[in-house]
């Protein structure tokens, strides 16, 4: 047996398709927003986030810094997003993630990738079923992550019922990328999700999406049924 798959609980470092992207993870739609931590990884630095462990494995989210501040900022003008790196808190209308300057990665989050575990799909048959998956959360729902796998588009959530079982991916397949950085639904009148560009119109209950760069290496694509 391969000493390395069955003993490396390392992190798996997974890229989000842009530096906005990952500011939608860490600010929006947060009660809080997250703190991203700042250092190297592959000889670049990059802004990162802990956002799932599968099997004791951290599961981290990063994008590539593109310049030096102090915070990531993010804001809605005109129904249209904005995301910058700044110094200052000092716009009451944003929203900013801390970044913190790691100077050295100690070797529990340095990256690895071997682990044979990996996410079980389910595949849901609307975005209705997929919306209905944050009945009950009283903190604001958890994030979709969207991604390219052949020549769809897999849309979805990653969850674990309970925490010493199997971890899930539940999932729609899409014709396309929707494009748009919110799913918008009711609990009350009945109406399907639709994808929007912010979540600013009352009576609704909107959950990020985030798209990530290339497809999610911790899927277990074999299961699928197409």
């Amino acid at each position: 047996m391969d000493k390395t798959q069955t003993t490396d609980k390392l992190p798996r470092y997974i890229q989000v398709n842009s530096t906005l992207e990952f500011t939608r993870l860490v600010c929006a739609l947060e009660r809080a927003p997250r703190v991203s931590f700042l250092h190297d990884y592959d000889g670049k630095k990059i802004l990162s986030v802990q956002m799932d462990i599968l099997k004791e494995k951290p599961v981290v989210y990063y994008t590539h810094l593109e310049h030096n501040g102090h915070y990531l900022c993010y804001g809605l003008k005109g129904g249209k997003e904005e995301s910058e790196i700044v110094d200052t808190t000092s716009d009451a209308s944003k929203l900013y993630s801390p970044i913190v300057r790691i100077k050295s990665l100690p070797k529990t989050l340095q990256p690895g990738n071997g682990t044979l575990d990996r996410y079980q799909p389910i595949e849901l048959e609307d975005m209705s079923s997929l919306a209905k998956l944050t009945w009950g959360f009283e903190e604001m729902p958890f994030p979709l992550f969207l991604f390219p796998r052949n020549d769809k588009w897999l849309i979805g959530v990653f969850m674990n019922f309970n925490d010493e079982g199997t971890s899930y991916f539940c999932h729609v397949v899409l014709d396309g990328d929707p494009l748009k950085p919110f799913l918008k639904f009711s609990t009350v009148n009945g109406t399907q999700p639709t994808f929007v560009d912010s979540p600013s119109e009352h009576g609704y209950s909107y959950i990020k999406i985030i798209k990530l760069k290339d497809t999610h290496p911790l899927v277990d694509y074999g299961h699928l049924q197409n």
